[in-house]
C-alpha cells in the first residue's frame, strides 16, 4: 500500500504524457510524407508535439531546427515528471541528467576541438541545466578550447577524468566520451543499492543490467567490423559488468576471429534465444527489440514503482530518435518501406 501511495500521483501524471505519444497511425503519416515540411506540419497536429512546433517559424521547419525543440521537449517532460516526484524518485531521476550533462559535454568538445561554430542558439538549455544540473552551462557553453572547457567542469563529476585524458596526449572525442559513459554506467551499477530496495531494486537491476549487456554487444560488434580492433583494445572499451551473458561467453565473443565467429556465439546468448535473434539480423535492432519488451514487461510487473517513468523515457527518446531518423530519410527521398527499415525494432 505504501509503494502505491508514493506513486500514485507520479504513475497517473506518466500515463496521462503517455498517451500523448505517436501511434503507428502518425508513424504510418509520417513516413508516407513527401517533404520534410509535410512531415513537421503532421507533427503539428499530434497532440504531443503542437504546442512546441507552433513556437517554431514556418521558415525553420528544417531537420536540425526540430531537433533542437524535440530535445526541449525530454526537458520538459523531466520537469513535469521531477514536479511529481518525491525524494527517493528524484534521486534516481538525476542518474538520467548525467545523461543530459555527458550529451552537452560531448557536444561541447566537438564544437571546441574543430573549431566549429554552434549550429543554433543553446540558450534554450540554461534555464533546465542552472536548474537541475551542477554544471555551470554557462561558462561551458562559452568555452573557447579543451583546456578551457575541462577547466570550466571543476566540482563536477566529470573534471577530474576528462583532464586525466588530456594529459594522457591520447584525447580523442572518442575517450572523452567513452570515459564519460563508463564512468557514468559504474557509478549507475554500483551505486543502485543505495536508492531503492525489494521488487523495485530488482526491477532496476533487470533493467540496467541488460541495457550494458546490450551495449557491450553493439561495441564489441563495432569493433570488430569498423576498427578491427584486437581483444585487449576491446576490453578496454567495454562496460566491465556482465548480467545475463555469463563472463566465459562474454571472453568468448571479445575473443573471437572473426565477425562470423562472434555472430555464431552471439546465437549462444540468452538475448539471442529468448528473441529469435539470427545470423545476418540487424543487432542494433536486437537491442532495441529487447529493451523495449524489458521496459513494457517491468511496468506491467510493477506498475507502482520507478518502472513506470523509466519506460515512459525510453518511449519517448525512441520517439525523438525515431522522428529525427524519419526526417533525415525524407531530406534524402527514401521509400516509407526503406524508412520502416531504418527504425526497425523501436516500432514493435
Amino acid at each position: 500500500m505504501g509503494r502505491i501511495l508514493a506513486y500514485s500521483a507520479l504513475v497517473t501524471k506518466v500515463r496521462a504524457m503517455q498517451a500523448k505519444l505517436l501511434t503507428a497511425k502518425d508513424y504510418e503519416a509520417l513516413t508516407n510524407s513527401r517533404s520534410v515540411v509535410e512531415a513537421i506540419s503532421y507533427l503539428k497536429s499530434t497532440a504531443s508535439y503542437e504546442d512546441i512546433i507552433n513556437q517554431l517559424d514556418a521558415s525553420l521547419y528544417h531537420r536540425r531546427h526540430v531537433e533542437r525543440i524535440l530535445i526541449e521537449s525530454l526537458y520538459d517532460d523531466y520537469t513535469r515528471i521531477y514536479r511529481f516526484s518525491g525524494l527517493e524518485q528524484r534521486r534516481i531521476l538525476n542518474t538520467y541528467m548525467k545523461r543530459y550533462e555527458v550529451d552537452l559535454i560531448n557536444y561541447c568538445l566537438r564544437i571546441v576541438s574543430n573549431h566549429y561554430d554552434m549550429e543554433f542558439d543553446m540558450d534554450y538549455k540554461k534555464p533546465f541545466f542552472e536548474r537541475y544540473s551542477d554544471i555551470d552551462i554557462n561558462a561551458v557553453l562559452t568555452s573557447t578550447n579543451v583546456d578551457e572547457l575541462i577547466a570550466n567542469l571543476k566540482n563536477t563529476d566529470y573534471h577530474d577524468i576528462l583532464q586525466k585524458i588530456r594529459e594522457s596526449g591520447n584525447d580523442s572525442l572518442f575517450e572523452y566520451d567513452l570515459a564519460m559513459v563508463l564512468q557514468h554506467a559504474n557509478e549507475v551499477w554500483h551505486r543502485r543499492r543505495r536508492k531503492m530496495k525489494g521488487r523495485e531494486f530488482q526491477a532496476f537491476t533487470d533493467e540496467v543490467g541488460s541495457q550494458m549487456d546490450l551495449m557491450n554487444l553493439q561495441w564489441i560488434y563495432r569493433a570488430k567490423k569498423h576498427y578491427h580492433l584486437l581483444p585487449p583494445d576491446i576490453f578496454s572499451l567495454v562496460i566491465p559488468v556482465q548480467y545475463h551473458i555469463k563472463a566465459e561467453e562474454f571472453k568468448a565473443l571479445v575473443e573471437s576471429p572473426s565477425l562470423e565467429e562472434f555472430n555464431t556465439l552471439l546465437l549462444n546468448t540468452y538475448y539471442a534465444k529468448k528473441f529469435k535473434y539470427q545470423s545476418g539480423d540487424n543487432l542494433e535492432h536486437l537491442m532495441q527489440t529487447c529493451l523495449r519488451h524489458l521496459y513494457l514487461t517491468q511496468r506491467r510487473l510493477n506498475p507502482y514503482s520507478i518502472s513506470s517513468v523509466q519506460t515512459y523515457f525510453f518511449l519517448k527518446e525512441q520517439e525523438v530518435y525515431n522522428i529525427i531518423t524519419i526526417l533525415e530519410c525524407i531530406r534524402y527521398g527514401l521509400t516509407q518501406r526503406e524508412i520502416y527499415g531504418y527504425l526497425g525494432g523501436s516500432l514493435q
